[in-house]
This record gives C-alpha cells, sequence and structure tokens, in this order.
C-alpha cells in the first residue's frame, strides 16, 4: 500500500498543440510570433558569435528549401546536415524538413570511412555541408568517403548520392553550385502534402560498440513530445538557453532545439566547449536556462575568470553550481535526471525539472512520461517484483518508427518492448531507478556494483568536483570498484580520506578499492563530444598510465 506521506505515482499528459505537428506548421505559427527574436546564438571558436533571428531563419530555409526541390530533394528523400551546431545547421533542417525531405544529422567526427558507412546505410540522397569545421576540411572528408565527388555524381561506394551543396561562406571551388529556386507556389504545394506520420529526421546512435544505428522520428512524435520537454521545463519567449549538447544527436536535437523552437526561446551554443569562451557567452548573452552535462559547471566555476562573471540573469537550470545561491535548490542531488534514449526521442522517463523528490526518492528518475509504460525484467525475460533490479523495458507512442535496414520484430520483443539494456528497477509508486548499463556493472566478489550509484555518493562531497567510477579487472574479485575523481580548486583529500567518507554511504562492497586523484581534468580521457571513455579510463587505470 502506498504510504500517505509519499506522493502516488503522477501521470503526465501532452498538452493540445495549437497547430498541426508538422514542420511546415510549426515554423510558420513560431515566425509569426517571434520573427524578430534570435533564434540561436553560436560561439565560435575564436570567441566571437554568430546569430540568426525566427524571421530570418524561415526566409533562408524558404530559400535553400526552393533550391533543394530544384536539385531533385522531395518528400521522404533523405539529407545529410553536416555543420556544427550554429546557424547553418538550423538552416538545413528547416530547409530540409519543411518539404518533407528527411533530415539526417550527421557526426562531424566522423572520420571518412565512418562517414561513408552512415551516408551508404541511411541511403542519403543529398549532403548539405559546410566547408570545415574546426580547422577540418569537409569537402576532402565528403570526397574521401564518396571516392570522387565529379558532376555528375555517380559513386559507386554511395549509389545513392546525388548532390553536395556547400552551406555558409566557401572560400574554395565547390564541386557543385545551388541550382535556382523553384517558384514560391510550388514550394507551398509541396509543404502543404507533409503529414505526421511522415519521417522527420534520422538519427544515428554514437556506435562506441558497433555500427552506429539509423533511429527513425516521424514529425508528429518529435513535435510533441519536444514541445512537451519544453513546457514542463518552463521554456518560454524570454528564455536564453544555454545547451552545449550536438544537434547531431537526440538530446540537442529534440531537447535543446525543437523544444525551444516551439516556445520562442533563444538556443545558446556553441561549435565546441572552452571554459573561458562559455564563461563570456552566458554573460554577454544574459543567459536564463543552463542545460549539459554534469562536468560543465564545475568546469566553469573552476575557470580563474569566473569570480568576475555576471550571471545574475540565470533564473534556472541543470548546473546549480552557476546560479547564484538564493536561486539554488536546497537539494540539487533530489532533483530527476530523466533516463532517455535515442529510441525514445529522448526522455521516457519524467518528472518536474524544478521539483525534489522526497528523500524517500533519493535517486529517483522520474515515472513513465506521457505515452509510455515500463516493466522490469529478469534474464529470461520475465517481469520481476518492484523492487527487484533487472532490465528496463519501455513502449509507448513516442516510440522510434523504426529503424534503417532493420524489421520491426528485431527490435522490440513479440508484445512490442525495448530492451533498453539499462538496468534498474521501479518502486510501488512508479518511480524507476536507474543502476547503470547493463554491460557498465561492475561484477566484484559474485555482486553487482552500479558505478552510477558510487559516483552520485562521491560527487556529493564537498572535495570532489568530478567522479567516474569504472571495475579494473582483478584475478581473484573478478574486478575491483576503482574510482578517478578531479578536486576542486583549493580543495585536498587522499584516498584514506575518501574512503572513509564513503563508507559513510556505501555498503563495503561498493566503497572503491582503487582510486586515483587528479587536479587537472584534462588527464581523463573524454570523447570527441565531451563524454567520459569509460573504456579508455578502466584501461589507464588498470595499466596505472593515470596520473
Amino acid at each position: 500500500m502506498t504510504s500517505p506521506q509519499v506522493p502516488s505515482a503522477r501521470t503526465f499528459h501532452y498538452e493540445t498543440l495549437p497547430y498541426e505537428p508538422v514542420m511546415p506548421a510549426v515554423l510558420a505559427a513560431v515566425t509569426a510570433s517571434h520573427a524578430q527574436s534570435d533564434l540561436v546564438v553560436a560561439g565560435l571558436p575564436d570567441g566571437a558569435c554568430e546569430r540568426i533571428t525566427y524571421g530570418q531563419a524561415d526566409c533562408d530555409s524558404a530559400t535553400m528549401a526552393a533550391r533543394l526541390l530544384a536539385a531533385g530533394v522531395t518528400k521522404g528523400v533523405r539529407v545529410g546536415i553536416l555543420a556544427p551546431n550554429g546557424p547553418d545547421f538550423v538552416v538545413a533542417f528547416l530547409a530540409v524538413t519543411r518539404i518533407g525531405a528527411v533530415a539526417v544529422p550527421l557526426n562531424t567526427f566522423l572520420g571518412p570511412a565512418e562517414l561513408a558507412w552512415v551516408l551508404r546505410d541511411a541511403d542519403v540522397h543529398t549532403v548539405l555541408s559546410v566547408e570545415s569545421i574546426l580547422g577540418n576540411d569537409m569537402l576532402a572528408r565528403l570526397a574521401a568517403a564518396a571516392g570522387e565527388l565529379d558532376m555528375p555524381l555517380r559513386s559507386r561506394a554511395l549509389p545513392q548520392l546525388r548532390n553536395v551543396l556547400p552551406l555558409g561562406v566557401v572560400t574554395t571551388r565547390w564541386p557543385q553550385e545551388w541550382p535556382d529556386p523553384v517558384d514560391p507556389e510550388f514550394l507551398a504545394a509541396c509543404a502543404q502534402t507533409v503529414r505526421t506520420t511522415d519521417d522527420l529526421f534520422a538519427i544515428y546512435t554514437s556506435g562506441s560498440t558497433s555500427n552506429p544505428k539509423g533511429i527513425l522520428h516521424t514529425h508528429g512524435t518529435a513535435i510533441t513530445h519536444s514541445r512537451f520537454i519544453a513546457a514542463q521545463h518552463e521554456w518560454g519567449a524570454g528564455d536564453r538557453i544555454y545547451v552545449p549538447m550536438v544537434f547531431f544527436w537526440v538530446a540537442g536535437l529534440v531537447f535543446g532545439f525543437l523544444g525551444p523552437f516551439q516556445h520562442g526561446a533563444t538556443v545558446l551554443t556553441e561549435h565546441k566547449f572552452d571554459a573561458g569562451h562559455t564563461r563570456r557567452l552566458l554573460e554577454a548573452e544574459k543567459a536564463t536556462y543552463t542545460t549539459g552535462f554534469p562536468h560543465i559547471g564545475p568546469a566553469l566555476v573552476n575557470h580563474p575568470d569566473f569570480a568576475g562573471t555576471d550571471l545574475s540573469s540565470l533564473r534556472e537550470g541543470y548546473q546549480q553550481v552557476l546560479l547564484p545561491p538564493g536561486r539554488r535548490t536546497s537539494d540539487p542531488s533530489l532533483r530527476v535526471a530523466q533516463l532517455g534514449m535515442t529510441e525514445t526521442c529522448s526522455s521516457h522517463t519524467w518528472w518536474p525539472p524544478h521539483e525534489q523528490v522526497p528523500e524517500s526518492k533519493r535517486g529517483s528518475l522520474g515515472v513513465s512520461a506521457p505515452g509510455y509504460e515500463h516493466k522490469i525484467v529478469d534474464d529470461t525475460g520475465t517481469e520481476v517484483p518492484n523492487g527487484v533490479t533487472g532490465e528496463i523495458c519501455v513502449r509507448g507512442q513516442a516510440m522510434m518508427r523504426g529503424m534503417i535496414g532493420r524489421h520491426w520484430h528485431e527490435l522490440v520483443d513479440r508484445d512490442g518492448w525495448l530492451h533498453t539494456k539499462d538496468a534498474g528497477y521501479r518502486d510501488d509508486d512508479g518511480h524507476l531507478y536507474f543502476a547503470g548499463r547493463l554491460d557498465e556493472m561492475i561484477k566484484t566478489s559474485g555482486t553487482n556494483v552500479a558505478p552510477m550509484e558510487v559516483e552520485a555518493a562521491l560527487r556529493r562531497l564537498p572535495e570532489v568536483r568530478i567522479a567516474y567510477v569504472v571495475g579494473v579487472p582483478d584475478p581473484d574479485r573478478g574486478a575491483i570498484v576503482s574510482a578517478a575523481v578531479v578536486l576542486n580548486d583549493g580543495r585536498h583529500a587522499d584516498a584514506a580520506h575518501l574512503t572513509a567518507q564513503c563508507r559513510a554511504g556505501l555498503a563495503a562492497y561498493k566503497v572503491p578499492k582503487k582510486w586515483v586523484i587528479l587536479t587537472d581534468p584534462k588527464a581523463l580521457p573524454y570523447t570527441t563530444t565531451d563524454k567520459i571513455d569509460k573504456r579508455r579510463l578502466a584501461e589507464l587505470m588498470a595499466e596505472g598510465a593515470l596520473k
């Protein structure tokens, strides 16, 4: 029976949209209300900024869409977008999707072979690309992927590819020029054919352990779910939201762009995170809300020039350490971190972002998001009782439409459940709890330890700025719980002190037995998109090479 002191499971619902959930209708509505407002402001590697308003994005994307139609792009055709966060990406995305073509945001860090694999797997018909990204020649990379870019394009490596067209300013000869646009009446007629069930985008997963997967989402799903997320964050036209997540992955595109876009907010983003430049961007652009990975806030606070930074415009955000003390939540660890994945169009669990859960719900991921339901199963696929850890399974109305190259029955079980490979459990009130990835669980002396739980305990310590936990192979125990921590500036702690602190809140078998204590976060291995590379971290700790 549910205790009267603990809120029972809450049910969240989608609002009735003020427009049909298709990109042409959304774009028309937000432009009518917010034409003069900044849509995106992007920090450049040199510290400068580029920006675009809603009205300019609408106008520029209409022109580009008309030229795409002249180039043979039409409804259902897949168009790759190779550009960093910023106006070039936004205009291209809006141009492609307003005529019913399918946007395929391309990972800007892919090498030629990886890029060729994605372009071929997605049957990309047209690529829209900037000339260079962070000093890397994108045209040369595309040429290496295709084998050649002579026009008319007939690449045996990429037989579906027909166009490679430039975005932004180009300084070298491009193999193909943009054609003259079709007339506005024909553009409008094409836009009117877009339906809620049409594919909006194909997002490719990171592919860290296998080839990336191309996940398809429709206009109706992505627009409805992203609007809900933004509304629950209470984002509005006056907000200027810092979004460091890349637009070529679901968190950046759905959570970071499509949600704020529908509410007339401004997205503050950047080509690459740099604490000094980001600090100035937030101050100069009067950011009101911050999102991003946990290490970003501490990185900014520990920057030598942070003390003189005016962030008084911030009203809320995920980086609580950046807020003035009077605006911070009383206990950030009681805020919910929703669980999401590309297949579920971002978050599939939910709790109001600004609302703390009771102490008894510490660690909760929230409850099922609108239209979603969950179950927890054991290794045999049998549902387990509440409180028992197993694999989290999910199904619902905001699920992917499919995966490129895969049949639906290969993706879900016979009852339509997607097995997430996330470990967790559910309590009697419907709250879900994450225990880590099944392939990241540390099995030490026959007992499973969830790295996430140990990391959360470490991050609550005043000395600790960053903490990551992995299993290091051990001949006797199978693996030992090992922690790499970065200390806050001016704080000191040794392994004995940290061990004693952990023992106060963790079972003995969960307390790290191996420690690496760092003062510089650059010593940690990160991926090109600023995510910790845990596989490499475990290798470095096993070798004793991390110092």
